[in-house]
C-alpha cells in the first residue's frame, strides 16, 4: 500500500498546489492559461518525441489492447448516453456530451504522471500509443455525434474541420515526429537531447501545476446530480469495464493490461469541458464533473492500483 501511495500522493498534492494558487489569486488566470499552452504546445510534445523514438514497438498490431480500451469507452458512452436522456431530460446534443465525459480520460495531465510512475518505463509504450488513438478518435466520435445532426450543417465540412484541428494538433504532431524518428532509426543525442530533456522533464510538474489552475477556474458550476452519475462511470464502471475484457477475454502483455486499466481509471479530461464550452452546451454538468472526478480519483486511483496489483 505504502508503494501505492508514493505513486499517487505527491501526483494529488502538487494539483492541489496548483488549485490554491488559482483559488487565492497568487497565479493569475492568465499565467495558468499561459502554462496549460506551455505543457502541450511545448514540454509534452518533446517528451513524447523522446519517449517514442527511443521506445520498443510492438511486432504485431495490438488489436486486443484496443478494442479492451474502447470496449470500456463504448460501455460508459453508451450509458451516459441513456441516463442523461431519459433521467435528466437533456437534448440529444447534450446527452453526447455526458457520454463523452463518462469516457473521456486526463490522460496527460494526470494519467502521465501516475501510469508511468506505477509501470516504469515498460509502460511508455502502450501509454503513448493509446494517446495517440485516444484523441483522435474520441474527439471524432463527439464532433459527429453533435455537428452530424446541426442543422444546415454538412458532414463533409465537419469532417474538414475536424481533420485540419488534428493536422495541427502539437501532440499529435509530436507523436508524428516520434514515430517517425524511430521508423528512420534516428534516437536524439548530444545537443538535441540536451534540448529535450530538461523540457521533457517539465511536462509533468507543469501539467500537474496547470490542472490544478485549471480547476480553479471551473470550479463546481451545479448539474450536481448528473455530474456524480457521470463521476461513478467515469471512475468505477469504465475501468471496470476496461479490466474485465483485458485480463479475462483479450490477451495482452500484463503490463499493457494494467496500462489499459489506468488509462480507464483517470478522472474526466478538461476536453469535455472545452468540447461542451464549444457547442455552449452541458457547460455546468461537464465542470462539475471534471472537478469531482479528479479530487475522488486520489482514492479511486489507489483502489484500481491495489486492484492491479502495482
Amino acid at each position: 500500500m505504502w508503494t501505492i501511495l508514493t505513486v499517487t500522493v505527491p501526483v494529488f498534492v502538487i494539483i492541489v498546489i496548483g488549485y490554491a494558487c488559482g483559488r487565492s489569486g497568487f497565479v493569475s488566470e492568465r499565467a495558468g492559461a499561459a502554462l496549460m499552452e506551455y505543457v502541450f504546445s511545448i514540454a509534452l510534445p518533446a517528451l513524447i518525441v523522446k519517449t517514442i523514438s527511443t521506445s520498443a514497438m510492438p511486432a504485431s498490431n495490438p488489436w486486443g489492447y484496443w478494442l479492451a480500451y474502447f470496449g470500456g469507452v463504448l460501455v460508459v458512452w453508451l450509458i451516459g448516453m441513456a441516463l442523461a436522456s431519459r433521467v435528466f431530460g437533456v437534448s440529444r446534443s447534450e446527452s453526447v456530451i455526458h457520454g463523452f465525459t463518462a469516457g473521456q480520460s486526463n490522460t496527460i495531465l494526470v494519467g502521465m504522471p501516475i501510469i508511468l510512475g506505477a509501470y516504469g518505463p515498460e509502460a511508455s509504450t502502450p501509454f503513448f500509443l493509446l494517446i495517440a488513438v485516444h484523441l483522435p478518435v474520441m474527439m471524432a466520435i463527439a464532433t459527429t455525434l453533435i455537428e452530424g445532426r446541426a442543422e444546415g450543417g454538412h458532414w463533409l465540412d465537419m469532417v474538414r474541420r475536424l481533420c485540419l484541428r488534428l493536422a495541427v494538433h502539437p501532440i499529435l504532431l509530436a507523436l508524428a515526429i516520434g514515430l517517425g524518428l524511430r521508423a528512420a532509426g534516428i534516437a536524439p543525442r548530444g545537443m538535441a537531447l540536451d534540448v529535450l530533456n530538461p523540457l521533457s522533464e517539465s511536462a509533468i510538474p507543469c501539467s500537474l501545476v496547470a490542472l490544478g489552475l485549471s480547476l480553479a477556474r471551473f470550479g463546481i458550476a451545479g448539474d450536481l446530480r448528473p455530474a456524480l452519475v457521470l463521476s461513478v462511470l467515469k471512475l468505477m464502471l469504465h475501468p471496470f469495464s476496461v479490466w474485465l475484457l483485458a485480463f479475462h477475454v483479450f490477451r495482452m502483455p500484463p503490463v499493457w493490461a494494467g496500462v489499459a486499466v489506468l488509462f480507464a481509471a483517470m478522472p474526466t479530461g478538461i476536453n469535455s469541458h472545452i468540447l461542451a464550452t464549444r457547442y455552449q452546451i452541458a457547460e455546468r454538468a461537464t465542470s462539475t464533473a471534471t472537478v469531482l472526478t479528479t479530487v475522488a480519483a486520489s482514492l479511486t486511483v489507489t483502489f484500481w492500483l491495489f486492484v492491479l496489483g502495482v
